[in-house]
């Protein structure tokens, strides 16, 4: 996982200036978290297989988006170096994997909805939701059990 790691680097007349630098570290922080819709589709394949060739993952995409190989390939060198993706370089194929789990990375973005644009209100989100889309039989059933599970705690 990477992490920004800030230095100071001296600078004439005694200022000093913050410059970021890369390290890969097992903290997770927000920046590494931050994929983009395209990102999060190459992502969802990656969570699908475990790990997967640039070939694979664009073969993956291609039948719901229109994407060349190129624009595939260059997304996932910028996942890499943002830290949303491992790459096993020791083969001439490069193997790439996810650095997040889904469910970690669901958490972490689902939080971050919920504070921007609902005020940090759960209950508003779900109000929302519910009260916008249509909602089967059952999953109202798995609500209503998750909410009498929450009840109990």
């Amino acid at each position: 996982m990477q992490t920004i790691v800030k230095k100071q680097q001296a600078l004439p007349h005694g200022t000093k200036e913050i410059v970021n630098c890369s390290k890969y570290t097992a903290m997770t922080t927000s920046a590494t978290l931050k994929p983009t819709e395209s990102e999060l589709k190459i992502l969802q394949v990656l969570w699908q297989k475990g790990k997967a060739t640039v070939r694979e993952v664009h073969e993956a995409l291609t039948p719901t988006k229109d994407i060349g190989y190129t624009t595939t390939l260059k997304l996932m060198q910028i996942m890499n170096e943002k830290g949303l993706v491992n790459r096993d370089d020791s083969a001439r194929t490069h193997i790439y994997e996810a650095v997040h789990n889904k469910e970690n990375t669901q958490i972490f973005l689902l939080g971050k909805f919920i504070s921007n644009l609902f005020g940090g209100s759960p209950s508003q989100l779900v109000m929302q939701a519910l009260g916008n889309h249509k909602v089967s039989t059952e999953e109202l059933t798995k609500i209503q059990s998750l909410i009498e599970d929450l009840k109990k705690k």
